[in-house]
């Protein structure tokens, strides 16, 4: 683990123009080495990465970093216009490069190039490592995948060569060939490297582990792994001192209570022994006065060690998280086994899904899965040469890869209620509070919401559809959601009775949601059917 600090973080505060306040009073550092940023969604991950990066300016606090910060945002593939050579972040020095070579002697050009002349033979030999090339260079995002897209950014990071670099959820996108080029990129990463990811495999390439929580940082120089084992050992430990205060509160008010019963019986029986006239008045009074003494002094001394106990056990309880999960119940569509959903065809083969089936639909980068999914629910002319597909149900719910079905401008209950009209206002915060969504993030604009937060607000109107969907087409369902959220939202899928086609990479996501039947596209976009994940 690294000793020094590239990122110093100072009593950093950031609310949103509305005063929501997503960042407050957060100290600490990122050392220079390989830093993974952990920490579940809503907890300000990405706003802590746009903040450093420049991207937001912090309401109060102050950043220091140990030199120029490169950056790739969690939203990368919502922007279509958006060419291969802006995604390398080359564009302007490009277009300096043509302006002087058309004659312009303009010194903003040259400052713009500074000692990067030969960006473009750079760029070409970076992209030919990924299956591109400069002559890709004006390519719009809508023409490649989201995982290309990714990639080629995170390229041009690595051509930049900035000594900071931050990656929020590199591997959303990614097939597994490309994820695991993209942890020979990281392994051998110049400078600063600090990345978001909900990647298992990817965090175990980390020098460090840091987590934000309740707006602090914590570090554990360690991979995810490590750090896991840390914390559970940190939970059970916290858990026990916990169990241990109360058990020693309990016992500080038992003896209390059976104190104050026997001084009690004693001021009863001095009281009775007095009225008998077994003793004189003066001396009655006097032992009077002293057990009143007595029974004052004990009452403080009990009293103190009741609430010492009590301290003890806040204490021991603020140790011990409280975690809210997100709560998904997808309704039941009642489709039969028999119930023909949708078709998919290739080459005069059709594979049918039917009844509550469960299909993966896998390929590398590029093999045309989206496409399939969109002409599919779209419903256009297939392309020459390409699968196609045909619905045979109008109750289809879609989970887009891009998330782009959104309105930005517009809330959370907004979103939810333009396909819900005839919901209750009432009845969507309710929802929307099942997963996590409540106050004022359910009426700020979608676009200041993380990337996690926007996933469940596309989910929730997945899930407010009126009747049911019997068909659910999710197109890698578990980018932007933190670990947890992954498992939980498997766990939901598992006890869904309708029909699912799932794109994803992550393998271990489509082993736990129950996958029936797995379609494969090839590198030139055919069709094969099997049965399992592992090629047979």
């Amino acid at each position: 683990m690294s000793t020094t600090s590239a990122i110093t973080l100072r009593n950093l505060t950031f609310e949103w123009p509305d005063g929501t306040v997503a960042l407050d009073g957060v100290n600490g550092t990122f050392g220079t080495d390989r830093t993974g940023l952990i920490g579940r969604n809503g907890a300000g991950k990405s706003t802590l990465l746009r903040l450093i990066a420049g991207e937001l300016s912090p309401t109060s606090g102050t950043i220091d970093t140990g030199g120029e910060v490169g950056y790739l945002p969690q939203t990368l593939t919502l922007r279509q216009e958006t060419t291969i050579a802006e995604l390398l972040g080359i564009d302007g020095i490009l277009a300096a490069i043509r302006a002087i070579e058309d004659g312009s002697v303009d010194q903003r050009h040259f400052d713009a190039i500074g000692d990067d002349w030969d960006i473009e033979s750079r760029a070409d030999e970076a992209l030919d490592q990924i299956g591109f090339s400069a002559a890709d260079l004006d390519r719009r995002v809508a023409e490649i995948s989201g995982g290309e897209s990714m990639l080629i950014a995170i390229t041009g990071l690595r051509i930049r060569r900035t000594p900071i670099t931050l990656l929020d959820e590199p591997t959303n996108n990614l097939d597994r060939a490309t994820r695991a080029k993209l942890a020979e990129f990281v392994d051998q990463w110049p400078g600063t490297l600090v990345i978001v990811s909900h990647d298992l495999e990817l965090l175990e390439h980390m020098d460090s582990t840091t987590e934000l929580y309740a707006a602090t940082l914590t570090t554990f120089g360690g991979p995810y792994s490590a750090w896991k084992e840390h914390r559970e050992q940190e939970a059970a430990a916290a858990e026990q001192a916990a169990r241990s205060a109360q058990q020693a509160l309990k016992v500080e008010k038992r003896q209390r209570i059976e104190a104050e019963t026997k001084l009690a019986r004693r001021e009863r029986t001095a009281k009775k022994t007095q009225k008998d006239g077994g003793i004189p008045k003066i001396l009655a009074g006097n032992r009077a006065s002293k057990a009143q003494a007595s029974a004052g002094s004990l009452r403080s001394t009990l009293d103190d060690k009741v609430k010492s106990a009590q301290a003890a056990v806040d204490a021991a309880g603020a140790r011990v998280r409280h975690e809210e999960h997100i709560h998904l119940t997808l309704p039941d569509p009642g489709v039969p086994r028999g119930r023909r959903i949708a078709e998919l065809e290739d080459e005069g083969r059709t594979v049918v899904i039917q009844g509550p089936e469960r299909v993966a639909l896998v390929g590398a980068n590029g093999s045309g899965k989206s496409t399939l999914l969109d002409q599919l629910v779209q419903g256009g002319d297939p392309l020459p040469g390409r699968p196609h597909g045909r619905l045979l149900t109008d109750l289809v719910g879609l989970l887009p890869q891009r998330l782009d079905g959104l309105d930005d401008e517009a809330s959370a209950m907004e979103n939810v209620r333009s396909v819900a009209p005839d919901l209750s206002p009432g009845t969507i915060r309710n929802q929307l509070a099942r997963l996590l969504l409540r106050g004022d993030s359910v009426d700020r604009p979608v676009h200041t919401l993380s990337g996690g937060e926007r996933f469940r607000v596309s989910l929730a109107r997945l899930l407010l559809a009126d009747p049911p969907s019997q068909l659910l087409i999710l197109d890698e369902p578990t980018n932007n959601l933190d670990i947890t959220s992954v498992e939980q939202l498997a766990q939901a899928l598992d006890a869904y009775r309708g029909a699912l086609l799932v794109v994803s990479h992550d393998h271990g996501f489509l082993e736990r949601i129950g996958i029936d039947t797995v379609i494969e596209l090839d590198a030139d976009g055919r069709m094969h059917q099997r049965r399992d994940l592992d090629g047979h």
